[in-house]
């Protein structure tokens, strides 16, 4: 009797296995079809759109922007932009904003860069922005490029609500703020490695340096060093990654 039941239940499982690996072969072979046509154009969007409809939501969409050297970008991104310039198998996430006002310089995205859901990147005047190579932006994250460049490096890792300003408004007494010019003390550059952690504010004429950390909430108002671990609001160093070797 409990070798019958015990038989009945693997027997079971066996075709709920094989059903759910046919359905998920079948998903994959949907999924590179569509992808093989997906790009920036109105048909290439409509295309994606198909491609995702048996695909999982998140990062297991990620797997998307293998199938076409153009990449994956959501069906909710919104693109506005004249000069975006995108490198190989790159991923756009879910309700991501590329948007340029007047005057504004490029966004350039290397190979393999994933911009995660809900990211806003805006270009104004005199800003323009460069990302790396297999950089990857966690959710949330803001980059508002005007009156100067943010460049960001290779292999870079920013987690979520990260923001990036390299510029400040004026702040004279007798007028308004919102009616003072905006000013800069020049560019943000991440260089290649940095891990920025959750909640990060990096603002102008800042360089975070090459394999640098910077703890969750930080704010950026100094250079960091290559190497270097820095905390706290400002961010000060508080070590060095070859010191905890």
């Amino acid at each position: 009797m409990i070798n019958a039941f015990s038989q009945e239940i693997w027997a079971h499982r066996f075709k709920t296995l094989q059903s759910t690996g046919m359905r998920g072969v079948t998903s994959t072979i949907w999924s590179r079809f569509w992808m093989q046509f997906a790009g920036l154009s109105y048909f290439g969007r409509i295309a994606t759109w198909l491609a995702t409809l048996f695909a999982p939501p998140y990062y297991e969409r990620r797997r998307l922007a293998r199938y076409n050297s153009k990449g994956y970008i959501a069906p909710s991104a919104t693109i506005h932009h004249a000069n975006l310039q995108l490198g190989a198998h790159i991923f756009i996430g879910d309700r991501v904003l590329i948007f340029q006002v007047k005057n504004s310089g490029s966004v350039e995205l290397g190979d393999e860069v994933r911009v995660h859901n809900d990211t806003c990147i805006q270009t104004g005047d005199g800003g323009s922005l460069k990302i790396g190579s297999n950089t990857h932006i966690q959710p949330r994250c803001q980059f508002s490029a005007y009156k100067a460049p943010i460049q960001i490096g290779r292999g870079v890792q920013i987690a979520p609500n990260c923001a990036f300003y390299p510029y400040d408004h004026g702040v004279a007494p007798g007028e308004l703020i919102s009616k003072q010019p905006l000013q800069t003390k020049g560019g943000i550059i991440i260089d290649d490695d940095a891990w920025l952690g959750f909640g990060v504010i990096v603002l102008d004429g800042v360089r975070i340096g090459k394999g640098a950390v910077v703890g969750a909430g930080a704010v950026v108002t100094h250079d960091v060093p290559d190497g270097a671990i820095a905390a706290g609001v400002p961010a000060r160093v508080i070590n060095m990654r070859s010191n905890l070797a």
